[in-house]
C-alpha cells in the first residue's frame, strides 16, 4: 500500500534560494520540540536561512508545534519548509534526513536533532569554517544534558586534538566529530551521500562518516560549546546493536588502517583484545606477531592460542610485556578507566599516535 505524504511543494511555499538549510528530522519529538525550534529563531547568523523539517510519522503532537514556530520563523525572515509521511511506521532517521536535505535549498547543511538545542552563534561560526573548508564535515563542543549523564564520552568529544579527530575514528566512540553537530557544504554532502535508508537498526551517520573519510574529508570542530546534547532513553542511537558497529568498525579498520602495516601488535591480551583479532579476516590475523599487556598472568602463559581456528596448527600468538613488543598497535584498553597507568604507560614509549598506534577501544 502506497502510503500517505505531504511535500513542501503540495503546500505551495516558496524555493528562494539560501545560504544555510537547517535539516531538521522529527519522530515524536513533542517533549523537546518547542526548545529545538526556538534555538532555531534564536540564530545570529545573518545571511539567509532555511528550516527544512522531515516528519517521519509521529503520532503525537509535533506537527502543531511545528505549525506553531512555522509562523513565528517565517515572521522572522528563516523559510520553513515542512515535509513527511503518515504512513503507521517511521521509516528512520537516514530517509527523513535524505528527505530533508532534498526538499531543502541551501548551500549549506546544518543538521540538528529534534531533542537537541542550539546556542545562538552555532550557524554563524560552522558556516564560516565550513566556507573554509568546503571539503571537511565541522563540528562543535557540545554541552550534555544531563550533565554527568555521559562524563567520558562528553570529554573525549570535546577535548580530542585537531590531528586525533583523524587518528581516533575507530574507537567504539563513533565519529570523532559528532553527527548531532555537524554542518557541510551541500556539494560535499552530494558527493559523499545519501545517508544509509535501511532504518532502525543502521548507524547511517557512521557509514556516512566512513565514506566522507574514504573520499578524503576532512574534519574540522569549532571550539565553542554551540549544541547542548540530550541524552535520554528514547534517543534513535539506542536502537543499534553493539556487534553491528564492531562489525563496521573492524571492517573499516582493515580497509582504512591495516593495509598500512606489515605487521602489528594488538595491546591488551584480554577479552577485547581476543575479540578483535577473531574478528579480523585471516590475511589481517596473519599480521598480528603479538599481544602485549601489563597482567603478569597473561604474560606468565606466553600465548593466546585461537582455538576456533580452521587453521593447523592453531595459530598461537606471542603475549608479552608492553615493553617487550613492537610498534605499531592497536590499542584495544578503554581510555581514561586505569586512573591514568595506561595513558602513563603509553607515553613512556614516545610513540606517535597514527603512525606508531591507534586506538580501537
Amino acid at each position: 500500500m502506497q502510503a500517505s505524504g505531504y511535500t513542501a511543494a503540495a503546500l505551495g511555499q516558496a524555493r528562494a534560494p539560501v545560504q544555510v538549510s537547517v535539516i531538521l528530522p522529527v519522530h515524536d519529538a513533542e517533549p523537546w520540540l518547542d526548545e529545538c525550534l526556538g534555538s532555531v529563531l534564536q540564530q545570529d547568523f545573518e545571511g539567509s536561512m532555511e528550516l527544512s523539517i522531515f516528519n517521519d510519522a509521529s503520532k503525537d503532537k509535533s506537527m502543531t508545534i511545528i505549525e506553531k514556530w512555522k509562523e513565528k520563523l517565517e515572521g522572522s525572515g528563516i523559510l520553513v519548509v515542512i515535509g513527511g509521511h503518515d504512513s503507521p511506521s517511521p521509516r528512520g532517521v537516514g530517509y527523513s534526513k535524505n528527505q530533508a536535505i532534498a526538499q531543502s535549498s541551501g548551500s549549506y547543511l546544518c543538521f540538528l536533532d529534534s531533542d537537541d538545542v542550539m546556542m545562538p552563534q552555532r550557524v554563524r561560526l560552522q558556516h564560516a569554517a565550513a566556507v573554509r573548508h568546503p571539503t571537511s564535515i565541522i563540528g562543535c563542543q557540545v554541552r550534555r544534558e544531563p550533565p554527568n549523564s555521559t562524563k567520558r564520552y562528553t570529554r573525549w568529544i570535546n577535548h580530542l586534538a585537531p590531528d586525533q579527530l583523524l587518528t581516533q575514528v575507530f574507537t567504539s566512540n563513533g565519529p570523532t566529530v559528532i553527527m548531532p553537530t555537524w554542518f557541510c557544504s551541500r556539494a560535499w554532502f552530494s558527493h559523499v551521500g545519501p545517508f544509509d535508508e535501511g532504518g532502525r537498526g543502521v548507524p547511517e551517520d557512521l557509514l556516512f562518516f566512513h565514506e566522507h573519510l574514504r573520499k578524503g574529508g576532512g574534519l574540522v570542530r569549532v571550539d565553542q560549546s554551540l549544541l547542548l546534547y540530550r541524552y535520554h532513553p528514547g534517543a534513535a542511537t539506542h536502537s543499534i546493536l553493539e556487534t553491528t558497529i564492531w562489525t563496521h568498525r573492524v571492517r573499516f579498520l582493515e580497509e582504512w588502517a591495516l593495509p598500512h602495516w606489515a605487521t602489528f601488535t594488538i595491546w591488551n591480551a584480554g577479552r577485547q583484545g581476543r575479540r578483535l583479532y577473531r574478528s579480523l579476516t585471516a590475511g589481517s590475523r596473519c599480521k598480528v606477531v603479538a599481544f602485549c599487556d601489563v597482567d603478569e598472568n597473561k604474560i606468565k602463559k606466553g600465548f593466546y592460542c585461537y582455538e576456533d581456528s580452521q587453521e593447523r596448527p592453531k595459530p598461537r600468538v606471542p603475549v608479552l610485556h608492553f615493553r617487550a613488543a613492537q610498534p605499531p598497535f592497536v590499542i584495544c584498553v578503554k581510555l581514561d578507566l586505569t586512573g591514568g597507568a595506561f595513558e602513563d604507560n603509553l607515553r613512556s614509549l614516545h610513540l606517535q599516535e597514527g603512525r606508531d598506534f591507534l586506538h580501537f577501544s
